[in-house]
């Protein structure tokens, strides 16, 4: 019986620590559905030194390829492309004439996540020496992207274009509905990136031992 009673009493001084991190996470999740960039860009973007595209969903290629031709950018740079996928392949099923951008556009092979997508394109931004880049992806993918690619060129300016699925699902109410799913996992998953971005920073800033 007494045994019980401290499993019991345990128990009931855990519970306002469950509510507290429920309440956290929820308040949280409330945060990051602000953050998302709901309003479609209304075409009169900044122009910036180059154009970011992070492959993975339909749309973004396109949109790429478009912010080019209207010279919001001097180059585009599209990373995480399978091996063996040419810029000709691309302009192509883009349905565009592989002559006119053909010589602007660089394709990146390595990422294989979103961090991979920061790294490669941070070196090539560097190896450009440009300031600034308007970065294309999909809404709910914007937050944890920007994250970390301040934290990779923490000196550029960065202009988010995000990207929709259907015209006219840019709406809080509509796209909510439609991409509750995508927007749980990217919660989850920018919560453990700004974590372990934290103990990089921390790792950072500790003096060298000798």
């Amino acid at each position: 019986m007494a045994a019980y009673k401290r499993r019991r009493s345990k128990r009931r001084r855990l519970l306002p620590i469950l509510l507290l991190l429920i309440a956290a996470y929820i308040g949280g999740l409330y945060w990051f559905v602000q953050i998302i960039p709901w309003e479609r860009p209304d075409g009169q973007e900044p122009a910036t030194d180059a154009i970011v595209v992070l492959t993975g969903a339909v749309g973004r290629i396109p949109k790429g390829l478009d912010l080019l031709d209207r010279e919001r950018g001097r180059k585009l740079f599209i990373s995480g492309v399978y091996r063996g996928v040419e810029v000709q392949q691309l302009l192509q099923m883009a349905q565009r004439q592989p002559d006119e951008m053909l010589c602007c556009i660089t394709l990146g092979y390595e990422a294989q996540d979103t961090v991979g997508n920061a790294e490669e394109t941070a070196a090539w931004i560097r190896a450009n020496d440009f300031t600034s880049f308007t970065l294309v992806t999909s809404a709910q993918h914007m937050p944890r992207s920007l994250l970390l690619f301040h934290h990779v060129l923490p000196n550029s300016t960065i202009v988010p274009h995000p990207v929709y699925r259907q015209q006219g699902q840019h709406s809080l109410i509509g796209y909510w509905a439609r991409s509750a799913d995508d927007i749980f996992q990217e919660y989850n998953k920018f919560l453990l990136t700004r974590v372990r971005l934290f103990f990089v920073e921390l790792l950072d800033a500790m003096p060298a031992q000798t």
